[in-house]
């Protein structure tokens, strides 16, 4: 709430704070900083043409310049700008003259200053002391011509600027509600006035010492606290100051009373009539409740509703509320309270969501900290796990290269050995023989001559063809394809498997229509699982097993040829890439108590007439032809009925049921497709593969009503001829599908009458003739 309590300007908690037109707040001291001038250009046009922007025309008392100097000499309390003795009272034609700049006079307007501070709120300059002169002065004389000329003050909120009339500031309304709030937040932090001594005294609020001297008088109009020697110089008791009323300065309150106090009067003005000397016991009394500025001592009774500004019962009479709309105060503060209340409860109620939105955000911080930590962890592992694999299999690798090396270094060594073993037994030979041929004894030459030379031919035949070359190469044909294995690495990263989410059924778009079921729904917001396909399963009415009814990319579906007074449950789940999402919540599906149908015209023979929305039928042709209706029965009991409009020379239709392929070219009911009763004006017969039996006397003519009911709980068919039973049940043992069904010819017209109840008050059964 501390946001709310402070000042937009200063960024302090509020002093004094005044109710711009805007109904923004504003410091008083602070906006007399931002109150401005008016440009030069509009303080020059014309008084007619100020008048008619909203602007004051008339010019100020000739003794407000010394008012507003000496009432405003130290920037605390603007508002005494202008505040003359007997302002509002002596001067009752001027006041009213509170303009406001705006071309549309909705009391703001579009001037935009060129100084600024800060937040963008023009600053009023400080006028330099002149020599010899005092700050205080000084900013007396700043407030002087702040009252003089035209002036304007700019909210620093909506940037709304509001001129000033002859009163300055003191024409804008004390918020006393806000200065309460101020007080009391004070005073639960520990920082309220009256905490300590020191801090309760009441001080000069235009000294220039440091500390100020305390107050010794309070003028309630200008609404400032003067000690003894800024009393004399800056309000001295003559002049327009004559009528000003001053008092002693407020007591401090003692700590025990500081939260029940009532706010200090240097925050709470309070007017009073004539110039009295400072005391008066009953002043702080009178400060209590407030009063009217303009007429003295009168309480508010009534609230103008044009200017939104409680009033008293004689500013009706004698002052510019006379002509406005005006409501009791009561009953506007308690019709306000109520509003305020009400849209408290709305905030109340946004607030509360605001709240469990925080949890839930603060919830999903702490998921996605620990989400992050798990997936952390699994990309360690997962990258562990690669790089352990790749360890393995470097080794293995490694093995092969090993054995490729020792394999190569074995058959080299091999060679070598057989290669120097057979040198060394050629070059041995070839010294022996050496020695030999030195030798001059022919006889003992050619004694072992013939022996040497088989065994040098045999050694030079043992170095054949490609015994003298290696039998492995120094290369490794080993040849490792790392280049997929990089780019697979190098494309690694995070792929989609979650399952898909859970579909959330749209209650709002399901229903249900006679014997078929509609289904929506949709994936959740803010979900990034891919979803390819749904699957939508049906139970069969009877709380029994699922069964899949729909699979594809729709969201909404809609099944027919449901039994009647049925209940389904019905679920829906996603699938994708990743496998089959869990199951949605199950809904439960309630179809129609009673069957609503009609002739079904795809089905009906090409020579069937329908008419009436498909619910009156008859024939272009002699022959019986047949129609069906467009529901289909498999389970409980169902009643419909058939009026005949018109029934010319005799004809035999026949009404029952039928399966969808019956025939459609002959009467109903001669072939093993239908069940039928056929009826002329005189009796009737049943008939089922061409059979006829049970004749009863009784028939139709025009304006008769023919019912037929299916109870396919009993498995029976049984007819009726005016809410007469016609002859006993006709058919037993009747099950499967069954459609409505009628054959008739071109003598013959009925209209189709669905959506009844199972009677229970029918007539007892006409015996059959035979």
């Amino acid at each position: 709430m501390e946001e709310e309590l402070k000042c937009p300007v200063c960024g302090s908690l509020f002093r004094e704070p005044i109710i711009l037109p805007c109904s923004h707040n504003v410091c008083l001291p602070c906006a007399r900083t931002i109150a401005v001038q008016t440009p030069d250009g509009e303080q020059h046009l014309s008084p007619p043409l100020l008048l008619s922007r909203g602007g004051a025309a008339a010019a100020p008392p000739p003794d407000q310049d010394t008012a507003a100097g000496a009432a405003c000499g130290g920037g605390a309390s603007a508002n005494a700008a202008g505040g003359l003795g007997g302002g509002a009272a002596g001067g009752g034609d001027h006041a009213d003259k509170l303009s406001l700049y705006s071309e549309t006079d909705s009391g703001y307007g579009s001037y935009t200053p060129s100084l600024k501070s800060p937040n963008g709120v023009r600053v009023l300059p400080m006028v330099p002391a002149p020599p010899g002169s005092s700050a205080a002065a000084a900013r007396g004389a700043a407030c002087s011509s702040l009252s003089s000329s035209s002036s304007s003050i700019t909210c620093p909120q909506c940037h709304r600027s509001a001129s000033l009339d002859h009163r300055g500031l003191r024409g804008f309304q004390r918020n006393r509600l806000l200065e309460a709030i101020v007080q009391r937040y004070q005073q639960g932090r520990g920082t309220a006035p009256g905490a300590s001594a020191a801090a309760a005294v009441a001080v000069c609020q235009l000294c220039d010492r440091t500390p100020p001297e305390p107050a010794a008088a309070l003028c309630e109009q200008c609404d400032v606290l003067y000690c003894a020697a800024c009393q004399l110089k800056c309000h001295p008791s003559r002049g327009p100051f004559a009528k000003h009323r001053l008092v002693q300065p407020p007591p401090p309150p003692s700590p025990p009373e500081a939260a029940a106090a009532p706010p200090s009067a240097a925050a709470t003005p309070s007017t009073g009539s004539g110039c009295k000397s400072p005391g008066g016991a009953g002043a702080s009394a009178a400060r209590k409740f407030p009063t009217c500025p303009e007429h003295d001592m009168e309480n508010y009774s009534m609230y103008c509703v044009s200017c939104r500004s409680p009033v008293c019962y004689l500013c009706l009479e004698e002052g510019r509320h006379g002509k406005h709309e005006v409501k009791p105060l009561g009953a506007t503060w308690k019709q306000h309270k109520a509003q305020l209340s009400q849209a408290l409860n709305g905030v109340s109620d946004k607030a509360k969501e605001a709240k469990e939105f925080l949890v839930q955000l603060k919830n999903i911080l702490q998921q996605i900290q620990e989400n992050g930590l798990d997936y952390e962890a699994c990309l360690v592992a997962q990258c562990d796990a690669l790089v352990e694999a790749l360890t393995r299999q470097k080794a293995k690798l490694l093995t092969k290269v090993t054995k490729e090396r020792e394999h190569k270094l074995k058959m080299v060594w091999d060679q070598i050995n057989h290669c120097t073993l057979k040198l060394r037994q050629s070059t041995g030979l070839m010294e022996y023989c050496l020695e030999v041929m030195k030798e001059n004894d022919p006889s003992g030459f050619l004694q072992i001559s013939d022996a040497l030379i088989k065994r040098v031919q045999l050694s030079q035949e043992q170095w054949v063809k490609g015994a003298l070359e290696p039998k492995v190469s120094a290369e490794f044909d080993l040849t490792l394809d790392s280049e997929p294995l990089l780019q697979a690495i190098h494309q690694l990263d995070f792929i989609q498997m979650k399952l898909p989410p859970v579909p959330l059924l749209q209650l709002e778009k399901c229903c249900t229509r006679n014997n078929s079921v509609t289904l929506a729904w949709r994936t959740p917001p803010f979900t990034h699982s891919p979803v390819d396909g749904y699957i939508l399963e049906l139970d069969d009415g009877d709380g029994g097993q699922f069964r899949e009814v729909y699979v594809g990319k729709e969201t909404l579906c809609t099944i027919d040829g449901l039994h009647f007074n049925s209940t389904y449950n019905a679920r829906v789940k996603a699938f994708s890439t990743a496998g089959l999402g869990p199951y949605s919540k199950t809904v439960v599906l309630q179809t129609s108590d009673v069957a609503w149908f009609t002739f079904d015209p795809n089905s009906g023979h090409r020579d069937i007439i329908l008419s009436n929305d498909n619910q009156t039928a008859t024939c272009s042709s002699y022959d019986d032809r047949v129609v069906l209706g467009t529901a289909a029965f498999s389970k409980g009991a169902h009643y419909w009925e058939l009026h005949v409009d018109r029934y010319d020379n005799h004809p035999d239709p026949a009404f029952g049921v039928a399966r969808a392929s019956v025939a459609k070219d002959m009467m109903l009911g001669k072939d093993d497709r239908a069940w039928a009763m056929y009826v002329d004006n005189h009796r009737s017969w049943f008939m089922h593969c061409n059979s006829h039996t049970n004749r009863t006397e009784g028939g139709v003519c025009k304006g008769a009503t023919v019912g037929v009911l299916l109870d396919l709980n009993k498995h029976t068919l049984t007819f009726f001829i005016n809410g007469q039973q016609q002859g006993p049940t006709a058919f037993s043992h009747v099950d499967g599908v069954f459609m409505p069904a009628l054959s008739l010819n071109r003598n013959v017209q009925v209209t189709l009458h669905t959506g009844l109840e199972v009677p229970t008050n029918l007539g007892r059964p006409k015996l059959s003739g035979n």
